[in-house]
């Protein structure tokens, strides 16, 4: 089974690549890079702080050829930690989506 995992990656490496399309670099996530700049963050109304949580904003996402928004959430913190948000950097002429992260 990991094994197809793999090769599905592999195969969809060369595919998108060949295609022009985002690319998928590592098993642990998905990089994606694309030529479309994303729309405006939305505003998010942040409910209250939650003990033992913080929240992760909304951010948009790169699926089947179009931004979708994903809505913010609370996630159990780590203490020690501070949680880096989903986001998109541009990188020259292209957009590279960061996943949301934990850092120290």
């Amino acid at each position: 089974m990991v094994m197809r995992k793999y090769l599905l990656a592999a195969v969809l490496c060369l595919g998108a690549g060949a295609l022009g399309a985002p690319t998928l670099s590592h098993a642990a996530g998905i990089d994606i890079d694309i030529d479309v700049a994303p729309p405006v963050a939305r505003v998010e109304v942040v409910p209250p702080p939650r003990v033992g949580f913080v929240w992760d904003a909304g951010h948009w996402e790169w699926r089947d050829h179009a931004h979708v928004w994903v809505p913010g959430g609370w996630i159990p913190e780590r203490r020690g930690w501070h949680w880096v948000p989903s986001h998109w950097e541009q990188r020259g002429p292209h957009w590279h989506f960061v996943h949301g992260h934990w850092a120290r």
